[in-house]
């Protein structure tokens, strides 16, 4: 009996461990990531000349 107390209180020391601070915080400047935008697209490339296909699902 008093093997199963000390896998309990072992099980209870790694939870209190794990759980008994906050994770450390992370700054908002490093969850931001900046990139260049690409230009859009030009009027060209939006028409396809299967554009009634793809509108249509393919009927």
């Amino acid at each position: 009996m008093d093997q199963v107390n000390e896998f309990e209180s072992a099980a209870d020391a790694r939870r209190i461990r794990r759980f008994s601070q906050l994770p450390e915080r992370i700054r908002l400047d490093d969850t931001v990531a900046e990139r260049p935008a690409s230009p859009p697209p030009s009027a060209d490339a939006a028409v396809t000349p299967d554009w009634w296909l793809i509108r249509m699902g393919g009927i």
